[in-house]
């Protein structure tokens, strides 16, 4: 039976994913996460699922941030993106990503599961309205996406705490490790991405906002205990 794993925070849409999986595979075991880091322990309890439906908005996630780093990890995982926003524009750059399909929240159900289809197939979706939304990542955007993918696992999950703000100590007793830890992995992360403070990390992340306006400013870079 086929695993497919669905991330989504709004539990009464992830239920309305979970019944378009199940009418498009009957036989699929169907996982759910509600939070980046909860859908990363999934594929790493699960490599070989055969389909992922990513929301690009819930806990953990900056915008195309979790698609990019799981494309990198797990390039044989197809992707389903699911999001509110309707624009060409953003389905442009999800399938930039390496999605294999986008799908509008407003979609009617039987376009998600024509979605599902499809991408089981081996085909790319879009909805018709969105056709022909194809396009090429911005150079920035495109280097920014390749350094998230060489994160480890849980150097991204530190990489989104640090952009989302939280200090050294909130971000170890989320994860369940010492501080001391927290910082090796933030010297890793910043050797990876090539920046020198937290700050720099954020700005990196945030070029893979659906939005990069909306960006909160960090506090000062100082490795605060």
């Amino acid at each position: 039976m086929p695993d497919i794993l669905i991330a989504d925070d709004h539990p009464l849409f992830r239920d309305a994913l979970r019944r378009a999986v199940l009418a498009a595979v009957p036989q699929a075991r169907v996982h759910c996460a509600d939070s980046v880091h909860a859908l990363l322990g999934l594929v790493e309890q699960l490599p070989d699922a055969e389909l992922l439906l990513l929301d690009l908005h819930m806990p953990g996630a900056r915008g195309y941030s979790a698609l990019a780093h799981i494309r990198g990890q797990h390039p044989g995982l197809p992707t389903i993106v699911v999001s509110g926003h309707e624009e060409a524009q953003v389905a442009r750059r999800a399938l930039a990503h390496g999605a294999s399909a986008y799908i509008p929240k407003s979609s009617a159900g039987e376009d998600i599961v024509a979605a599902i289809r499809a991408v089981l197939d081996g085909d790319i979706w879009l909805p018709s309205r969105l056709l022909g939304a194809a396009g090429e990542l911005e150079f920035g955007e495109a280097a920014a996406a390749a350094q998230l993918a060489a994160l480890t696992p849980q150097q991204f999950r530190v990489m989104t705490m640090i952009a989302e703000g939280l200090l050294n100590k909130q971000i170890a007793w989320e994860l369940g490790v010492s501080e001391a830890t927290v910082k090796a992995h933030m010297t890793a992360i910043m050797r990876k991405l090539g920046v020198n403070n937290r700050t720099q990390v954020a700005l990196l992340a945030s070029q893979l906002a659906v939005d990069p306006g909306a960006m909160q400013p960090l506090p000062g870079d100082a490795d605060r205990e």
